[in-house]
């Protein structure tokens, strides 16, 4: 049966995608814990399906009439029919909208240019610059740019929210700012253009159908159907590898168009793949493609100005995969690839790949023993003893801090009845990732996340305004069906827990509640070494609630973000436009050894759900003197009559979704990367090691195990059979084990000392420092309390 390599996702970014999908869901704990490949639902995501026909003639899947396809290396003879077909036609509407763009008025435009900062953090001075709309381009300016920021740029950006193609002539007013390839979302538009051209190579190798080709994580893919059943082979690699630096050379534009539908079902009728795309995933005003060479695709952009901006291209792998990551659906060949915009970038990012092998923490975790899976139940984490460890120091870590920060940890069922569901409005957007049940004639869901549950809890009797804020913190098992294909170690799973938080307020609380978040973020990153951003997100065009309320909530979260700044927090970034339909977020992004970004923290403010179960709270006011609401009421998602109106004296409580970790699967996966499998201490579930230099001191050797694991430390001792010195190398050999060795011979036993061997001090590894048994116990009890990140003793 198919199935996808390790890097199994098939992640489309907000910003440089190849298809609009867009998840309706709302989701406010942010996927099981959201990074950059997590921040958008995956192309297999059941929200989105509608099943394709399952057969179909060869009219209808439009196979490709490619001309007696060889089977060697050199690919088919010519190109298939439908490309000139489709080209034709591209080329004939491109014409007819430059014409229009021609008659169209030009009149002048107010145009500033937004440089960023300098090397020293210091903002550079704006520049207004003169410009015509509809004929004057983000990429026509860069000649009054200096050579160090131009050099780099990928894509504009136009008033701080959309991305833009350098040579697309702007429209109207606007503030324009440029992209490098440094930057995550340069990366993914350079991504995305070099997805393309390996596209457009793949087209003109196999003569296939072609479904989608986005920016991943480290690189790009590109699937496909080729004619005949054929597969990919690692032979292909280089002929498709020497059609791309071909059409690098050639220095292919990549030309926007915007086609209504009719138009787009001419233009990609000869494939299943396209239609499908065309009849179930764009708006009714239609979409944009893009040509770039021989290649036509449906796609909205943006894109690098042309292929010569990538100098260093490479094929990775290559796979199977289904279409749209469902298994019921068609077997799809898939290809991965690289391309920077410089030779050197290749070669160090083959060295990071090297080092990220070295760290995958698939295999660390069968290595150290913490975790296995297993087909009984797919995406399902088996933690072994030495993961539970883990998974237990960091639970003890939150409630630690729970207890500081006036938290309270709750329990709520596993299992809901689906009226609770539709109340909240997840039945309606998220009832295809929920595992669903029928039990006495009735739909019953698994719960994929907390919420709802809390507002049960919360609304379960009176509540008042001494109450708050209420803090409701909840470890529960949660479930999400994810696809099979999107499946990726214990960084996409079915079964999770997370630090799930819920926190109930009033709106003068919000600022207060959001700056201790900021707090308790910077308590539990800095245990880890993990330096994090922060992006608020904004209303976006969709959205429910008064417009004023939501100004009050955004002007609340700037002020905590401010104030962060200010305490030397460093600068956060402003996302606007894209927060959830419900309420405004802040995602917070945290940055991992290999200097990887991850998101695994989201803070969300939510005026929705605590309407939608009319949650409420007794108010200081006097009642009798009340006249009006404390809060604004919102029509309901559905659209649905008003929920019943506030009493005199009552208000409606703001609801603020939290998580640090996120996901407690997911967040040891990062850190077992993050470490490389050398843990800490305070959470190694192997601390100690007790090596006997004789077996005449086993009797002491296993006293000070003893000892040790009486002050609940994980000691280990070696009483095998071989030499101290095998045995102490194997210790440095094998990271599963202890932080700490102890070496424990005639001479400690009888001043009951131990000779200290710190895996992390090389000075201490040829004969360690004879420390009293009474002070190593109390040093090390110190380190494991304190959680120190560095393990000196």
């Amino acid at each position: 049966m198919p199935s996808e390599s390790s890097n199994s996702k098939l992640e489309s970014q907000s910003n440089a995608t190849e298809l609009p999908i867009r998840s309706k869901v709302p989701d406010p704990e942010g996927s099981q814990a959201v990074n950059p490949e997590d921040s958008q639902k995956t192309q297999g995501d059941r929200s989105q399906r509608k099943k394709t026909p399952s057969t179909l003639d060869k009219a209808q899947t439009g196979e490709a009439k490619s001309k007696a396809p060889d089977s060697s290396n050199t690919g088919i003879s010519r190109l298939p029919d439908f490309v000139a077909e489709r080209n034709e036609l591209f080329s004939e509407l491109k014409r007819k909208h430059d014409a229009e763009v021609l008659e169209k008025s030009h009149p002048v435009i107010q145009v500033v240019l937004d440089l960023g900062f300098d090397k020293n953090g210091s903002p550079r001075p704006e520049m207004p610059v003169a410009a015509k709309a509809w004929e004057s381009t983000p990429g026509s300016f860069l000649k009054h740019v200096d050579k160090e920021i131009s050099s780099d740029v990928v894509v504009a950006k136009i008033d701080g929210k959309e991305l833009w193609d350098l040579d697309r002539p702007l429209e109207k007013d606007c503030r324009v700012s440029y992209i490098p390839f440094t930057s995550p979302e340069g990366r993914n538009v350079f991504w995305h253009s070099s997805a393309h051209v390996l596209g457009e190579a793949a087209e003109c190798h196999f003569g296939c159908l072609l479904s989608h080709g986005p920016p991943v994580e480290q690189g790009f893919f590109y699937d496909m159907a080729i004619d005949g059943g054929q597969v990919v082979k690692e032979s292909d690699w280089s002929p498709l590898e020497s059609k791309a630096s071909k059409f690098f050379k050639e220095k292919q534009t990549f030309d926007r168009l915007h086609v209504s539908i009719p138009d787009l079902k001419k233009m990609f009728g000869y494939s299943k793949y396209k239609m499908y795309y065309i009849e179930n995933l764009l708006p009714p005003e239609g979409s944009t493609v893009y040509r770039c060479g021989s290649l036509v695709d449906l796609c909205l952009g943006p894109h690098i100005q042309n292929t010569s901006k990538i100098k260093a291209f490479q094929i990775m792998k290559n796979s199977s995969c289904y279409f749209r990551g469902d298994k019921d659906d068609d077997s799809l060949q898939r290809i991965y690839g690289v391309a920077f915009p410089d030779k050197k970038q290749m070669s160090e990012h083959k060295k990071f790949l090297e080092e990220a092998a070295k760290r995958d923490h698939r295999r660390l975790g069968i290595e150290q023993e913490l975790f296995f899976f297993n087909d009984v139940s797919p995406g399902s984490t088996f933690l072994l003893p030495h993961g539970t460890r883990i998974f237990n120091a960091l639970q003890k870590l939150l409630r630690s801090e729970y207890q500081k920060r006036g938290y309270s940890e709750v329990q709520s069922p596993n299992m809901y009845d689906s009226d609770l569901w539709k109340k909240s409005g997840h039945w309606q957007h998220y009832s295809e990732d929920m595992f669903v049940l029928d039990v006495e004639k009735k739909k019953w869901a698994l719960k994929p996340m907390n919420c709802p549950g809390h507002c049960i809890i919360f609304g379960h009797r009176e509540r008042s305004y001494r109450e708050l804020p209420l803090r409701m913190a909840d470890f529960g098992v949660l479930h999400r069906n994810e696809a099979s294909g999107a499946l990726n170690g214990m960084t996409r799973v079915r079964k999770f827990q997370q630090d799930d938080t819920h926190i109930f307020c009033t709106q003068d609380q919000i600022t207060g509640e959001i700056e201790g978040l900021f707090d308790f973020l910077k308590c539990i990153y800095g245990l880890f070494g993990f330096p994090f951003r922060l992006k608020l997100s904004t209303r976006p065009d969709k959205f429910l609630g008064d417009i004023k309320t939501w100004d009050i909530a955004e002007s609340k979260l700037k002020d905590a973000l401010n104030s962060f700044t200010a305490s030397g927090g460093g600068q956060w970034e402003l996302n606007e436009g894209d927060g959830a339909f419900y309420g405004p977020k802040i995602d917070i992004t945290i940055s991992d050894a290999l200097r990887r970004d991850w998101q695994c923290a989201t803070i969300q403010l939510d005026f929705q759900l605590p309407q939608n179960f009319e949650l409420e709270y007794m108010t200081a006011e006097i009642a009798a003197k009340s006249k009006t609401t404390a809060t604004s009421e919102v029509p309901s998602e559905e659209g649905s009559a008003r929920p019943k109106a506030l009493a005199p004296g009552r208000a409606r409580p703001v609801m603020v979704h939290r998580a640090i970790v996120g996901s407690f699967e997911r967040f040891m996966a990062i850190l077992t990367e993050h470490f490389a499998g050398k843990w800490p201490f305070w959470i190694s579930p192997r601390q100690i090691l007790v090596i006997p230099v004789m077996p005449a001191v086993n009797d002491y050797v296993e006293e000070v195990q003893s000892l040790f694991k009486a002050q609940k430390m994980y000691v280990d001792v070696d009483l095998s059979g071989n030499t101290m010195q095998k045995k102490i190398r194997t210790g440095q050999l094998q990271q599963s084990f202890a932080k700490v060795k102890a070496v424990v011979g005639a001479q400690e036993k009888e001043s009951r000392s131990v000779n200290i061997r710190n895996r992390d001090d090389q000075e201490t590894q040829a004969k360690g420092e004879l420390v009293p048994l009474d002070e190593a116990i109390g040093k090390l009890k110190a380190l494991k309390k304190e959680r120190r990140l560095v393990n000196a003793i």
